[in-house]
């Protein structure tokens, strides 16, 4: 669910500005899945441009605030989520951890890094949402360590109905800033696009894992 339609819109056009998302409707990307897509999203990349990770970061936090109030703790899935989770953590001033998506081979073999007490409320913080797979792999582990997941909020998610129902299936919700629908919006505004590529661009979420074969 994205709670703020002007956010979504500002939050896309400012993927959009500094690549973090990029289109490519006729030169599709390869997903490590296999799947083909017109579309790569890599917000790491926000990491690098204060002025827009001030912006992710504070409407993170007050949308969690919002929905949730103030949680005991902020958990980033690792990586893509762990700088944009210790931010938030930071300005919420409130603990931070980071989950793995699996256990370390070496060492203490730990999945959950920072300490983490049993019983404590936890808002999980993602980059981005695909079918949601690895992101409740990490619900999970939090979940194995006793934690309360209150829910999760994300920079931006496809909007899979693959996503939705996983998510329903883990009884966990999902709020995201900004999402596919206002990235074709901004796209389309700003001629990122044109009227042939929004219509692949459409067509491909309908059925992800099949197109461009």
């Amino acid at each position: 669910m994205t709670l703020n339609k002007e956010t979504a819109q500002k939050t896309a056009a400012l993927l959009l500005q500094i690549n973090a998302i990029k289109l490519q409707p006729q030169n599709p990307f390869t997903w490590a899945s296999g799947w083909k897509s017109p579309i790569y999203c890599d917000n790491r990349i926000i990491l690098s441009y204060p002025p827009i990770r001030n912006y992710i970061r504070e409407n993170l936090a007050k949308q969690i605030e919002m929905v949730y109030g103030k949680p005991e703790m902020i958990a980033g899935i690792a990586t893509g989520a762990i700088g944009i989770g210790a931010l938030v953590a930071d300005y919420l001033n409130v603990p931070f951890c980071y989950v793995r998506l699996e256990p370390k081979s070496h060492g203490r073999k730990n999945q959950i890094e920072g300490y983490l007490q049993a019983n404590t409320q936890v808002v999980v913080i993602e980059d981005l949402v695909s079918t949601g797979k690895s992101s409740l792999q990490a619900v999970d582990a939090l979940r194995e360590a006793n934690a309360t997941i209150k829910g999760m909020f994300a920079i931006f998610s496809y909007g899979f109905d693959k996503a939705k129902q996983n998510f329903e299936q883990k009884n966990v919700e999902l709020h995201t800033l900004s999402n596919y629908e206002a990235l074709l919006k901004e796209a389309e505004k700003s001629r990122y696009i044109n009227e042939d590529e929004m219509k692949l661009l459409a067509t491909w979420r309908e059925h992800p894992d099949t197109w461009g074969k």
